[in-house]
């Protein structure tokens, strides 16, 4: 089976549950898959690098517009009447934020476009009359993504010992799976993405 988008690979998980042969290997994989999209659903980002594409944005105001993750910007277009992406902008008059590609100490790509010279961005009616083209995601899975995503297919994988949720019994009674994990939350947590209203 070919894993889409996946943030580790089968012997990185096989090599943590000492697995040697390639009778769950099937299994394996959909666990994998099934912890990358989980990651994707808990931080509302990607960790994997687009095709290159044209996305719509609802500018914040005339000076910033709110995009999704960029990892190589082509192009960006607005739609001043509101109707005809005809305005192309050039280098000089936007700039991506953040700054230099680190915010908290962690890289980040680009989530920002800010107008730094006469162009200003359309804002009639909260319509989405900005266009970027370029790949989006990220350019490569951080370490701390793949750790957690090899300790939640971990999980998911262990999971099918403890279908009702009980992993077994001790001198103090039913041993239960808790819900959340708190070192994969702790390794997630700092690439969640903040939304700004």
């Amino acid at each position: 089976m070919a894993m889409d988008n996946p943030y580790c690979t089968l012997q990185d998980l096989k090599d943590v549950l000492r697995i040697t042969d390639t009778v769950d290997d099937s299994l394996l994989e959909t666990c994998i898959e099934s912890a990358s999209r989980q990651i994707d659903g808990h931080t509302e980002r990607i960790f994997y690098e687009t095709d290159e594409e044209s996305r719509l944005f609802v500018a914040r105001n005339s000076y910033e517009c709110e995009t999704d993750d960029i990892a190589t910007l082509t192009r960006i277009e607005t739609a001043p009447d509101g109707v005809a992406f005809d305005t192309v902008w050039e280098a000089q008059e936007y700039q991506l934020e953040p700054l230099n590609g680190y915010t908290g100490g962690i890289f980040r790509p680009a989530t920002l476009i800010r107008a730094i010279d006469e162009e200003l961005f359309p804002t009639i009616g909260g319509e989405a009359l900005v266009k970027v083209t370029g790949t989006f995601g990220w350019t490569s899975i951080p370490t701390a993504i793949k750790q957690a995503t090899i300790m939640t297919a971990g999980r998911l994988y262990k999971r099918y010992d403890s279908p009702l949720g009980v992993l077994g019994f001790g001198d103090l009674g039913v041993v239960r799976i808790s819900r959340l994990d708190p070192d994969i939350a702790g390794l997630v947590q700092p690439y969640r993405r903040i939304q700004f209203a």
